[in-house]
């Protein structure tokens, strides 16, 4: 059976990219696809929900032990829920991968590209990355309109910034990055062009 297809959502903190995977899925569904969604911190495994306390705590690990932590979660999220999905030739969305890591600890100083090309040695590549990218004003303003509790270790916005910077140094042929200050409807349409041009999930893109 062929490898199903892997998709990855990636952006700072209130970018849209969690909003823009669930469209993506339902579309997805619609044309017929076997589609899995899934996210990091992996809230099934035993290091999520300890990255989760730790984010809504306010007291942030040093860098490498956040980076230990973060990478023993993905482990467990590819070993209990990505590789088998993709093993069945299902369609994979997850929001947040090992990008992810390259860009927040690397933000917190540590080597983006060492931890991006060890992400790429032992797990599954992405077939696309789509990477929402959104002014950091924009998007702590969102982020304090969501009524829900928030996790400061991460959702502060000179922390964003840096992280943003990170996001934009990140070059692979995997990533497709998509406008997100527009409407929802705006940036669905860029999503879904940038799968129809990259994967046959869509079919052909818009002329």
């Amino acid at each position: 059976m062929n490898r199903g297809t892997f998709l990855v959502f990636e952006g700072i903190d209130g970018s849209g990219k969690s909003t823009q995977l669930a469209r993506l899925a339902r579309r997805l569904r619609e044309v017929g696809c076997d589609v899995v969604e899934t996210a990091e911190p992996y809230a099934g495994g035993s290091w999520g929900p300890r990255i989760r306390e730790m984010a809504r705590s306010g007291r942030a690990l040093p860098p490498q032990e956040e980076l230990h932590w973060f990478e023993e979660q993905r482990r467990e999220h590819v070993r209990e829920v990505v590789r088998p999905a993709l093993a069945a030739g299902r369609t994979v969305l997850c929001d947040r991968y090992f990008l992810s890591s390259a860009a927040y600890q690397g933000a917190r100083g540590l080597d983006a590209g060492a931890i991006l090309a060890r992400g790429e040695r032992e797990l599954p590549v992405p077939d696309l990355v789509l990477l929402i990218e959104l002014d950091t004003g924009t998007a702590f303003a969102r982020i304090g309109g969501r009524g829900a509790p928030g996790e400061p270790v991460f959702e502060r916005q000179d922390f964003l910034a840096r992280v943003a910077e990170r996001f934009a140094a990140l070059e692979r042929p995997y990533i497709v990055r998509i406008p997100g200050a527009g409407s929802p409807d705006a940036v669905e349409r860029l999503v879904r062009g940038a799968v129809a041009e990259r994967t046959s999930l869509l079919g052909a893109p818009d002329p």
